[in-house]
């Protein structure tokens, strides 16, 4: 496990695009697991611009999202699949067929795991995958008493983040269910990247980096990993040794 801290959110997205990059750009055809939500927002931001300004070739990049809203797929404002969308595949005009996404209006639920599961294997595997982190120390939808090894499922949703997610949405959602990769599919993973900034984030950063693992706080999980980078903003770091 190595700790990466950056003195601003901004830096931290640039550490995180420039650290990205050295990875997929050795591999022929990089498969990139993208997260939702307001931390990676930064990382997007750096890697487009990089992309673009640099004119790397990313033709050959493939794109497996990590979850989904039950109910919800791009056309949903407030999705996980719209968020990326936004900030990522539109301005590089990702080409449909490069991305694979849970669908959470599809009627088979455990098809969909298996669509899902099916793809990142004939893609030889995830190469990098982009994680953020919950206030109750989820990984995607991976919530406490999540098995490390469970691969992609549908997910109940914790009270707590319920009551996170309603940010994402312009009036209240009944956000009961999802669809996420699961841990053992993310430990599979060539490199692991958790991102998280912020205050509020500090406290269950203090409990992955110093607890032991255990379901109860399913980040812990990940420690395991060969190749494990905690990116963090000195504000997410502060109550870290």
């Amino acid at each position: 496990m190595e700790i990466i801290i950056e003195p601003t959110y901004e830096a931290l997205g640039q550490r995180t695009a420039t650290d990205l990059l050295s990875l997929v750009n050795a591999v022929e055809k990089p498969l990139i697991c993208p997260t939702s939500g307001s931390t990676p927002a930064a990382l997007y931001r750096a890697l487009v611009k990089k992309v673009l300004e640099e004119k790397i070739d990313y033709s050959n990049w493939y794109f497996v999202g990590l979850d989904e809203w039950g109910g919800m797929n791009g056309w949903d404002k407030g999705s996980c699949r719209h968020f990326v969308d936004e900030e990522l595949f539109d301005p590089l005009r990702i080409k449909e067929d490069h991305i694979c996404f849970f669908d959470g209006r599809a009627a088979d639920f455990e098809n969909e795991c298996r669509r899902v599961e099916d793809f990142i294997q004939q893609h030889g595997g995830i190469t990098v995958a982009v994680v953020g982190l919950g206030m109750n120390g989820h990984i995607g939808m991976n919530e406490p008493g999540t098995s490390a090894s469970q691969r992609s499922h549908i997910a109940l949703i914790a009270e707590q983040t319920k009551q996170v997610g309603q940010k994402y949405f312009d009036e209240p959602k009944d956000l009961t269910h999802g669809l996420t990769l699961g841990l053992a599919t993310l430990l599979d993973a060539q490199h692991l990247f958790v991102m998280v900034n912020g205050d509020k984030k500090a406290s269950v950063v203090k409990r992955v980096v110093e607890e032991t693992p255990s379901e109860e706080l399913p980040a812990t999980l990940l420690k395991s990993h060969k190749d494990l980078r905690i990116y963090l903003d000195s504000s997410a770091a502060q109550l870290i040794r």
